[in-house]
């Protein structure tokens, strides 16, 4: 999988965070069609913010798609193909959090599921890139309002 981010990332603009970046360590994703990486080093100004530990988890990992689907016959009548399967890629990051002060932390989970119809990839996979090219540049472009509106609520 060619699932393999140079280390460190550079994070996008956040309210609070001066030039973040992110040093990332090759880790044991949780299934076999996974690839993970935990951060084990920050950089730029990130007050508050933790490294990946058991206990306070910081990772990202990717997955590929489990079991493969293809696209099935055509109906012999009307030659018209129905219930198109997807094929799902997916991203989690995982950082642990602190919700009350003295209390066991919690778990955040950020989570981007990308379902790809099967024989789109052979078809037309300069659209399947495109839809990817805006996805990433939009989030990346909104990457301090997203924080914004995850903190604040409003869109």
């Amino acid at each position: 999988m060619p699932f393999t981010p140079s280390s460190p990332v550079t994070g996008g603009a956040q309210t609070g965070l001066t030039a973040p970046t992110y040093t990332l360590l090759a880790d044991v994703a949780p299934a076999a069609h996974g690839k993970q990486y935990a951060v084990s080093a920050l950089g730029g100004t990130q007050t508050g913010v933790e490294v990946h530990s058991i206990s306070n988890p910081f990772t990202i990992t990717a997955f590929k798609v489990a079991s493969p689907k293809s696209l099935p016959s055509v109906h012999p009548v009307t030659g018209v193909l129905s219930n198109v399967p997807k094929n799902n890629f997916k991203w989690v990051v995982r950082k642990g959090v602190e919700v009350m002060s003295g209390q066991p932390r919690q778990i955040a989970i950020f989570t981007l599921n990308m379902d790809v119809p099967a024989g789109a990839d052979v078809q037309d996979p300069e659209s399947i890139r495109a839809a990817l090219s805006l996805l990433v540049g939009a989030l990346s472009g909104e990457s301090a309002d997203t924080g914004d509106l995850l903190i604040q609520n409003v869109l």
